[in-house]
């Protein structure tokens, strides 16, 4: 399957696409793409998150937010899980090329679509198609590392072939681990800080047992601020922003619930087919948006994940 994905990269003029809001793992790993299959240019119509935007700075990593891509030979769309997440009027034209780590959706059908949902970074599998091509340059390195390190929450949520695929790169680019964490590097700006700490006095919570999940509305930061509620003490968060009439909802669960059968991005990916939004994600970061309201969409959340938490209760009683 690489070796035609290989085949496919190879010469073609190409147009790489990320979902809206890109993190690391789909900037690092489009322009891995781009750099070991030249012509190509990487488009982010929603933008970047405040890390990769960074990133992209330092390393002169050209994005485009414009969809204004002319004729070309191949569509590329990496680390999307859904044409949904693509936020411009193009139309993704059959035969495409998708590369993908999250759960599939079935909103590929018509797409060349290479997916491995056991990766925990897209990044992961952008190596293994690229790691013969020669001359390999060092900014490829330190973005696919940084793809992978965001997405794994800094490596505590890596399995072992992440570790393996990660160690791999950092010897053939001779890079220190330093370099990887000072490259991503970012100070929270006061409007982050304040839009936390008042998500944190607007919050709520419930409880089964041992279990908390903890929810609140927020106008921005929705992830970082879904990372407060677990410092102070959530087992899950969710944390939603309403705009007009889109709602968007960022979720995040410890490691611990993970393990003891939590997975956020099959919980909002069904949630998704059911109210015809755009939801998934991996185990412990999941997000879902779309037409709907955001106070409605956050209770169905509550339910469903306290049904989840009743389920392990039950199970470990039972032991």
């Amino acid at each position: 399957m690489l070796a035609q994905v290989t085949e496919r990269l190879r010469g073609r003029e190409k147009a790489i696409f990320v979902h809206g809001n890109a993190d690391m793992d789909a900037i690092g790993s489009a322009y891995a793409l781009a750099e070991c299959f030249p012509p190509a240019r990487i488009y982010a119509p929603g933008g970047l998150d405040r890390v990769a935007r960074v990133v992209t700075e330092k390393l002169g990593i050209a994005v485009k937010e414009s969809c204004e891509i002319g004729d070309i030979d191949l569509i590329v769309v990496v680390d999307t899980s859904s044409p949904d997440q693509i936020e411009c009027d193009i139309d993704i034209p059959e035969g495409s090329l998708i590369i993908d780590h999250h759960k599939p959706t079935g909103k590929w059908s018509f797409a060349d679509f290479v997916c491995d949902d056991t990766r925990a970074a897209c990044s992961e599998i952008i190596w293994d198609i690229v790691k013969d091509c020669p001359d390999i340059g060092r900014n490829v390195y330190l973005a696919l590392l940084g793809g992978m390190i965001t997405d794994t929450g800094h490596l505590q949520f890596a399995n072992a072939a992440t570790l393996r695929a990660f160690s791999e790169i950092m010897e053939r680019g001779s890079l220190e681990m330093d370099e990887v964490l000072s490259l991503m590097k970012v100070e929270q700006s006061m409007s982050e800080r304040s839009a936390v700490v008042k998500c944190m006095g607007r919050s709520r919570f419930e409880r089964v047992g041992d279990m908390l999940v903890a929810v609140s509305l927020s106008g921005s930061f929705e992830a970082s601020c879904c990372k407060g509620l677990l410092s102070a003490g959530a087992d899950v968060a969710f944390v939603a922003s309403q705009r007009d009439d889109v709602f968007r909802i960022s979720s995040r669960a410890t490691q611990e619930m993970v393990r003891r059968g939590i997975h956020l991005g099959d919980m909002l990916s069904d949630l998704g087919a059911e109210t015809y939004t755009d939801g998934g994600g991996h185990g412990a970061a999941a997000g879902i948006s779309g037409i709907g309201d955001a106070e409605a969409m956050l209770n169905i959340c509550v339910k469903r994940i306290m049904d989840e938490f009743r389920k392990i209760k039950s199970q470990s009683e039972l032991v």
